[in-house]
């Protein structure tokens, strides 16, 4: 499938009467560190991090920067601190289907369809599928038109009663680990768009006669997998979820690509048949 913009971009603001310190407070206290820690990771003192807290002191840009960089803050919210501080914004949000980023986005092509035919796709902060091989094509076959509209969701697709979710042989299981990993991207990002989907998905009843099954055979798998019906047969994935390091764009910080690898002989040789 050819890659798309998930969406314009948008123009960080900083959050309504909150300076950089109050920011700078919370995300310490998520992340358990003490002024003290803090102020030795980042070269400074205890007594310069709390009058940065209280609006005491003004931290210059480089020190903002520094504190959300040991403080492990998203490359989004670091604009946000930057804003707060009264700097400009450090890092731009460039949409995917702007010429700058041709080669991104031609890399990813070539990373998801040369994984094929095991399914990968490129999803967005919000789970938003960007980008997705034949493998995945092959699983959402049955799918309804409005689910695979335009920028369709991949929480969506796999959680709607009329999605994948019927077909999952251990939804109980499979559904618990995508809520828990969206409660841990809740956690990290100030995400109003991300806990909306979260509430959306977690109230999806349950498909008629869903539950969880095991399989026929005993199996040693080796994580969590995804169990799910297709062509009148069992296919067993584990996924596995990659991220850029280092990213100096808030478009590319925030796209994954996650891929499915078969978890059992059968699914490997099923798959490997359909391109033989």
């Amino acid at each position: 499938m050819t890659i798309v913009a998930s969406g314009p971009a948008a123009t960080p603001t900083a959050p309504d009467g909150k300076g950089v310190g109050p920011l700078l407070r919370a995300w310490r206290e998520r992340r358990r560190v003490s002024q003290l820690e803090l102020a030795l990771r980042a070269d400074s003192s205890a007594r310069h991090i709390s009058f940065v807290e209280t609006g005491r002191s003004r931290p210059s840009e480089e020190m903002v920067l520094r504190l959300a960089e040991h403080l492990d803050v998203p490359v989004r919210e670091r604009n946000a601190l930057l804003l707060a501080a009264g700097y400009a914004p450090r890092y731009p949000e460039t949409p995917l289907d702007d010429p700058a980023l041709e080669s991104l986005r031609e890399g990813m092509e070539r990373l998801i369809q040369g994984y094929e035919p095991y399914p990968a796709l490129v999803v967005d902060a919000t789970y938003t599928v960007v980008a997705a091989n034949r493998g995945i094509a092959m699983l959402l076959e049955g799918v309804p038109p409005s689910l695979l509209a335009p920028a369709p969701n991949a929480m969506r697709l796999t959680l709607h009663p009329e999605g994948l979710a019927p077909r999952i042989r251990n939804l109980r299981e499979w559904r618990g680990h995508l809520l828990e990993q969206m409660e841990r991207q809740i956690a990290l990002h100030r995400s109003a768009a991300l806990r909306e989907l979260y509430e959306e998905v977690a109230g999806y009843p349950a498909p008629a006669g869903a539950g969880d099954s095991g399989p026929a055979e005993p199996v040693a798998y080796f994580a969590l997998p995804l169990r799910i019906e297709h062509a009148g047969r069992v296919l067993s994935f584990v996924s596995s979820i990659s991220t850029f390091n280092t990213p100096m764009d808030v478009t590319v910080a925030e796209l994954a690509i996650e891929t499915f690898l078969p978890a059992d002989p059968a699914t490997a040789k099923y798959l490997n048949s359909l391109v033989s």
